[in-house]
Order: C-alpha cells, then sequence, then structure tokens
C-alpha cells in the first residue's frame, strides 16, 4: 500500500520528506514500512526523515539526489508551490553579477525557524533566512529583487559591467512592477532607494 502511494505521488529521485507522506498508518508503522522498502531497494534513504524512488539509471557509488535538490525543495519550491528564494552571492551568481561561486549557498525562506541560521545536509552547508514578509508566487521575484538591492555593492566583484542590463533582464522576465515595489520597499533599509537610482534601475521599473 505504502509503495503503491509513494509511486503515485512522487517521480524516481524526488526528495520525499516524511511529512509528505500523507497516508493513513497504524500506529507508527511508518517508519519500518519505509525501512521495509529500503531494505528491498524499492526506496532509498537520503538522510534522516528523506526518502527517494530510485530511477532506472544508477551509477555506482553515486547518489542520484544532491543536498541542493533536498534544500531546494524543501525551502524554495516544494512540489511545485513557491517557499522561498536563493539570495547573496548564491543568488549574484545566477543572474551573472558575480563571478563568484558560494560555498555555502543562501536562501530567504517561509519555512525559516529564526532570523537566519546556518544548516547541514549531507555535509554541505546552507544559510537559512526568514524573509521580510511571507514568500507567494505573486511577490516571490520582488522580494528576492529588493534583497539583492540591499547589499548589491558587495556582490559586483568590483566592476560594473552590465549592472543594469542584468537587472533590466531580471525585471522584464520575472515581471517585477513598480505596484510590488510600492507595496515591499517600506521592509526595507533607505539604501535600497539609493541603489534603485544609483544602478538607473529604477526607470526600467517605471517603464514596465
Amino acid at each position: 500500500m505504502l509503495y503503491g502511494y509513494l509511486i503515485e505521488n512522487f517521480k524516481p529521485n524526488e526528495p520525499i520528506f516524511t511529512a509528505d507522506i500523507d497516508i493513513d498508518m497504524v500506529g507508527n508503522s511508518l517508519r519500518p514500512k519505509l525501512k521495509e522498502l529500503c531494505d528491498s531497494g524499492k526506496l532509498c534513504r537520503y538522510e534522516a526523515g528523506v526518502y527517494y524512488l530510485p530511477g532506472k539509471m544508477k551509477l555506482k557509488g553515486l547518489t542520484p539526489i544532491s543536498a541542493s535538490a533536498v534544500a531546494r525543495s524543501r525551502y524554495v519550491n516544494h512540489r511545485g508551490k513557491v517557499r522561498g528564494y536563493y539570495s547573496g552571492y548564491t543568488f549574484a551568481n545566477q543572474i551573472g553579477l558575480s563571478l563568484q561561486v558560494p560555498y555555502v549557498q543562501e536562501i530567504v525562506t517561509n519555512e525559516a525557524s529564526a532570523k537566519v541560521r546556518e544548516i547541514d545536509i549531507k555535509g554541505q552547508k546552507f544559510i537559512i533566512r526568514k524573509p521580510k514578509a511571507e514568500v507567494t508566487e505573486e511577490n516571490v521575484y520582488t522580494l528576492q529583487f529588493l534583497d539583492f538591492l540591499s547589499d548589491i555593492d558587495k556582490y559586483l566583484d568590483g566592476s560594473s559591467i552590465n549592472i543594469l542590463d542584468k537587472l533590466e533582464k531580471l525585471i522584464k522576465d520575472e515581471k517585477i512592477t513598480k505596484e510590488l515595489i510600492d507595496t515591499y520597499i517600506c521592509l526595507y533599509p533607505t539604501r535600497v532607494y539609493k541603489n534603485l537610482y544609483e544602478t538607473g534601475v529604477v526607470y526600467a521599473i517605471a517603464q514596465g
């Protein structure tokens, strides 16, 4: 019954958190049932509370899911539901405004239990922060953008090449509007206003 539920509701190599398993089990029988499936090879255990269904192709000694995939599913986008976003050097690198590849990924998420904390997933470190406002599908890119503007100077590797082009593309691609900016900018320090004008991106928002 449990295996049938898992293969019907989860894809191979998709992180499965025990809290996601919504099936009636007698007493405390879920854990031993999960162990049985792992022992039989039908299910794999990544770490405590995290499992995955093995895919068809498995390379010996290699785990088909990563700490980054688990963090993304738990904190950023959980089965299609927005929970947070990448920030700091992680985001700066993603949009091409920093050449520095961060060893520790930074994530802002509704799932954070403290203002900021460091967590470990299979030996990989992540910095997890609470958002200024609850992250939703509507505001996720606006909050991410304003977070980035808060400390933009430290992410630019001393170069100003293509800053405006990159930010204008972000605004256009993610449909960041003046209305959304006006709604949330009050939650941020005044230097965000300054950085909006100094980068010139404020004019792109006004035209969007």
